[in-house]
């Protein structure tokens, strides 16, 4: 009788090794046969393992092995230069610093498939020892999340390691907010011009770098406005003009009395429509760090202020606007395009203003009514707003 034949097996290919095990290989959609990436003890776990497979190339669930095997430091670089013409200059410096001084030197050898969750968490531990910021260690683990889910989108790899990972906490710092007073003796106390930036951060709600950046173009007297379009930003030491924060320009008002002395101010201005309004003695465009020791520091000791940043003036804006206008009024004026943004990080409670609800509240349970919009301070009476004043 004539032997059996043997059934051709239509997907892979199973043998059995001088060992006992047995190998696998199959196609890959697009031909080519590769090996399983073990061997198995019977050929019923063989046959399983590539049903297994044939169904997650059917499914479009295959990934290349060899994809997995791109190093972290190649796919670094390449999503890197993917990504940079959507980023601004100073954001583009950051990542590329984050990728060279920690994650290349922790896992640029290392496989994109070999990464999992407890690699990062360790990673994430040694930056904690070493000393690093919480803010450092967080940028860095975002930057990582961000290359890793890149990769799990061109199908280098199934899932990210960046999960389930436990980051520092931020210390939860509160800015200070000044009184409009306050902030007015602030301007009195600080050289000209760098007294007109310094109301423009705390009248306008500018950020540093927007102030740096205005030109004689972005101001327009009639009407009083002026045009947010530019950000001055250091990034590794360079200073380099980028559209503000986000991308979002705007067009704010001003008073009659900051755009009359702005008017005064670019009289004395050499050059066209594009001299920047604050500069150096020397012409030059400011730095922070150099113009803060020169001038805005100085000036906070002369007001009697205490612990003030720059950052603090626009801060103490939004919470002005909020408190007086609403929240969509002062998420306009600073540039965001979510209120939730100026909520969290800006507007915050007046003082005094729960003593006015609790007395409000007080009227309501003896069935009054107070008048709309009654709410000590606004003329003065308590909150510091009296008396704001700029120099002439």
């Amino acid at each position: 009788m004539p032997g059996k034949r043997k059934k051709r097996r239509d997907f892979g290919r199973v043998r059995k090794l001088p060992s006992g095990r047995f190998q696998v290989r199959y196609p890959g959609p697009d031909g080519v046969l590769r090996p399983a990436d073990h061997t198995f003890a019977s050929v019923t776990d063989a046959n399983l393992w590539l049903a297994r497979k044939r169904v997650e190339i059917e499914d479009g669930r295959w990934l290349d092995p060899a994809e997995g095997q791109t190093t972290v430091r190649d796919w670094s670089a390449r999503w890197l230069a993917a990504v940079s013409p959507q980023l601004k200059h100073k954001t583009r410096a950051t990542y590329r610093s984050l990728i060279n001084s920690l994650i290349v030197p922790a896992f640029g050898d290392r496989e994109l498939s070999s990464l999992r969750p407890i690699t990062v968490a360790e990673w994430v531990a040694s930056m904690k020892t070493k000393g690093l910021s919480a803010s450092r260690i967080r940028q860095a683990y975002r930057v990582l999340s961000q290359v890793m889910r890149a990769a799990v989108d061109n199908g280098l790899i199934p899932q990210t390691p960046c999960r389930g990972v436990r980051l520092p906490r931020m210390p939860q710092t509160e800015p200070h907010i000044l009184t409009p007073l306050e902030a007015s003796r602030l301007v009195r106390s600080t050289a000209k011009p760098h007294d007109l930036l310094i109301a423009l951060l705390a009248y306008a709600g500018l950020r540093v770098g927007e102030a740096f950046a205005l030109r004689r173009a972005d101001i327009a007297l009639v009407g009083g406005f002026v045009l947010v379009d530019e950000n001055l930003a250091e990034a590794n030491g360079t200073l380099v003009f980028d559209t503000p924060k986000s991308h979002q320009k705007r067009l704010l008002r001003i008073g009659p009395a900051l755009a009359k002395r702005l008017g005064r101010h670019l009289e004395t201005l050499p050059g066209g429509e594009d001299a920047l309004l604050f500069t150096t003695p020397g012409g030059k465009p400011l730095r922070y760090n150099q113009w803060r020791k020169a001038y805005f520091d100085p000036a906070v000791k002369a007001a009697g202020l205490t612990d003030v940043t720059p950052h603090d003036l626009r801060a103490s804006h939004g919470t002005w606007v909020a408190d007086r206008y609403g929240v969509m009024t002062a998420a306009h004026r600073l540039g965001h395009s979510n209120a939730s943004v100026t909520t969290r990080h800006y507007a915050r409670p007046v003082a005094g203003r729960d003593d006015q609800v609790a007395a409000a509240a007080d009227s309501w349970l003896g069935g009054h009514d107070p008048a709309p919009g009654a709410r000590t301070g606004h003329d003065g009476d308590d909150d510091g707003s009296a008396g704001v004043l700029l120099p002439s």
